[in-house]
């Protein structure tokens, strides 16, 4: 059967599947699926051996490409037509009424006629014009105009460069706060380490006094135990004597008794008692200055960051095994996912994705303002994101706020923004580390650049009456990409 559109079915068969674009150098792998020389070439990249196919992943031992004349020259000839077929000189139009060229304008009804229409009931009272001449009157109109658009251009330009030098200049702020910050924390590290120090000592000082008095007492008091132990058995054997010697040295053994009266050990003194409340004071102290200081922290940052990040909860993503795909592979704690080598034997359950590799988070919201963080270390095709709870399982869902997913990518050498076409962000730099920021109450999603906190996009959710957004991730081509929930 014929397909239904032969132009599409042959761009289609033309199309590298990874840059989606018309073939570049296109090369063969073994298994004959073709590919462009740089993008198979960036997909394989940290990998020496055992590579797949990003299309079929069957794996090989080793890397061997070979170039497709044939297909290269058949994208050449496509490509020649396509530009061709745009650049062929258009035919002369004719009059609908009487088939003979328009080369007149009618200036009243501001349409071209030919030279019948002219002599007719309906334009001869009409202004007319030779169509070259009203051609060269809306080329001037046009080009004024263009004149005006230009200059608004040249204002937008100017004002797209004073917004970048305000951006790098707030950029420079944050690196200097940033350094202010980490300079402060170190000091007041070192004060709490020296503070620390001085009074874990002179309470081990106070420690040896108590148990040097402590010890003392104890051996006083064994001394004396054992000398009222002496007298007792001295006394209780006086009283088994006959009468003649119990009466001997009467006063003498009155005396010994006298001796044996029990001596109270010396207390803790007052001072020691007071050293140490003044220690528990000083604790208690030390511990409202770190509360006041917590307290006061998050206000501050809040202030700092334009009442943004501080209002946000952190929250702790974990991954949901009956939603990943038979390619990808969850951690033991759920925190983390790579790509595969192999399709996994999993139940085909209605919550699996089954077409593209995704993966959603166990938790899911619908009120509240929550973030989370995810790494994605130096990989090169991943999306990060959210979804909604009703977003598609099965088949090619649609990468887009439309499809109910809303995130940001990176594809290679671009990173953008899943919009419906996907939009180019502009970034210095790819971010390491993106900090999502779910905002349920005003219903939008803005992702930062977790390293400098700098803002990257925020889409609006639009109407969800009630319905779950959970964590979406996406891991595309690549064998061992890795994406990772921080904890």
């Amino acid at each position: 059967m014929a397909a239904a559109n032969p132009a599409k079915s042959l761009q289609d068969e033309l199309t590298c599947s990874i840059c989606l674009d018309y073939f570049k150098d296109p090369v063969s792998l073994d298994c004959d699926h073709n590919f462009c020389r740089a993008c198979i070439t960036q997909c394989w990249e940290g990998f020496a051996t055992e590579i797949s196919c990003p299309q079929c992943r069957e794996i090989f031992p080793q890397r061997n490409l070979r170039l497709n004349r044939q297909l290269r020259n058949v994208v050449e000839a496509a490509r020649e037509l396509r530009l061709s077929s745009g650049g062929e000189p258009e035919p002369e139009r004719l009059c609908e009424k009487h088939k003979e060229p328009l080369k007149l304008f009618c200036k009243e009804d501001e349409i071209p006629i030919c030279l019948v229409c002219e002599r007719s009931k309906e334009h001869r009272d009409h202004t007319v014009i030779p169509a070259e001449e009203a051609a060269k009157e809306f080329k001037e109109k046009i080009q004024a105009h263009l004149k005006t658009l230009k200059e608004e251009g040249e204002k937008l330009l100017g004002l797209k460069v004073s917004r970048e030098k305000r951006s790098q200049e707030y950029l420079r702020n944050i690196q200097t706060e940033r350094q202010k910050i980490v300079s402060v924390f170190q000091r007041l590290w070192q004060f709490l380490k020296e503070q620390e120090r001085l009074l874990l000592a002179q309470l081990e000082k106070l420690d040896k006094e108590i148990v040097k008095i402590q010890n003392e007492n104890v051996s006083k008091l064994s001394q004396e135990i054992s000398r009222l132990n002496n007298v007792i058995s001295e006394m209780e054997g006086k009283c088994q004597k006959p009468v003649t010697e119990l009466l001997q040295d009467v006063r003498s053994t009155f005396s010994r008794c006298e001796k044996g009266k029990f001596q109270q050990p010396e207390e803790i003194s007052p001072k020691l008692e007071l050293r140490l409340s003044d220690f528990s004071q000083k604790t208690v102290a030390l511990m409202e200055t770190l509360r006041k200081f917590k307290d006061a922290l998050p206000s501050a940052l809040e202030t700092k960051r334009g009442g943004f990040l501080g209002t946000f909860r952190q929250v702790n993503v974990t991954l949901d095994p009956d939603t990943a795909h038979p390619e990808l592979v969850l951690s033991e704690d759920r925190k983390s996912v790579r790509r595969g080598d192999t399709r996994q034997r999993l139940p085909d359950n209605p919550e699996r994705f089954d077409t593209r590799p995704c993966v959603l988070g166990c938790e899911g919201f619908t009120s509240g303002r929550h973030c989370w963080k995810v790494e994605v270390g130096g990989g090169r095709y991943w999306s990060v994101g959210v979804a909604r709870e009703s977003v598609g399982r099965k088949g090619r869902t649609s990468l887009s706020p439309k499809g109910g997913i809303w995130a940001v990518e990176r594809l290679g050498g671009q990173f953008r923004a899943l919009t419906s076409p996907a939009t180019l962000l502009p970034l210095s730099r790819f971010p390491s580390r993106i900090r999502v920021c779910l905002d349920c109450d005003r219903g939008q999603v803005t992702f930062i650049d977790a390293g400098d906190e700098a803002p990257i996009v925020t889409f609006p959710l639009g109407s969800l009456p009630g319905e779950r957004i959970r964590p979406w991730l996406w891991l595309r081509v690549g064998m061992g990409s890795r994406l990772r929930l921080c904890p």
